[in-house]
């Protein structure tokens, strides 16, 4: 999951609604643990400012600022920004759901394939990345492993002090507990299915 970028302000629609969800979700975890916006900035490492933002709905964090929060909070990412659903047997995530589209700039595109409400030991995402795009990562919990497919142009893999460039086709898995990340290795966009386990 990326880090060291800055998150993208909230676009009226689609954008809307999540920056809205974590809003109310940040009010919430941050009211029960009765921490003010300068303690959670020092627990998860994000500004205050930026804190304050998405509490009023006016920035849309990147995922690694919501995982980062997430953590601070003791949990997983899926856990964080869960909406709470009627059980279906069969359960859809629709490709313009806003609730799934994390980010989307001139670097890179993330949505979780994942249901949010899903148990927090999995997660699935769609990653895209621009020629040039790289999507960073600060270790995850003790013990999480990325396994990663590519459905579409070549990426250069780093775990640690060890990296792979992968093609179409190709599959890896990694330990995401340490620092990593996936890089476009090409002149096209890439595309990449990513599971991340946490043990």
């Amino acid at each position: 999951m990326p880090t060291g970028k800055k998150p993208s302000k909230a676009r009226p629609g689609k954008a809307d609604a999540l920056s809205e969800h974590l809003s109310k979700r940040l009010k919430q975890l941050r009211s029960e643990k009765g921490w003010s916006l300068d303690q959670l900035a020092s627990a998860c490492g994000v500004s205050r400012s930026m804190l304050s933002q998405i509490e009023r709905g006016t920035a849309n964090p990147t995922l690694t600022v919501t995982i980062r929060i997430a953590e601070s909070f003791g949990m997983g990412l899926a856990e964080f920004v869960e909406s709470p659903e009627a059980s279906r047997s069969i359960d859809v995530v629709r490709a313009n759901d806003p609730m799934h589209h994390y980010r989307s700039d001139k670097d890179c595109r993330i949505r979780t394939l994942s249901p949010l409400h899903l148990g927090k030991d999995v997660e699935f995402y769609e990653i895209s990345l621009s020629p040039g795009g790289t999507l960073w990562s600060s270790p995850h919990f003790a013990g999480a492993r990325e396994f990663l497919t590519v459905s579409k142009g070549r990426v250069h893999v780093e775990s640690g002090a060890d990296s792979q460039t992968l093609a179409r086709g190709d599959s890896a898995n990694y330990p995401a507990d340490v620092p990593h990340q996936i890089s476009n290795a090409g002149r096209s966009e890439a595309m990449v299915f990513l599971v991340v386990i946490y043990h």
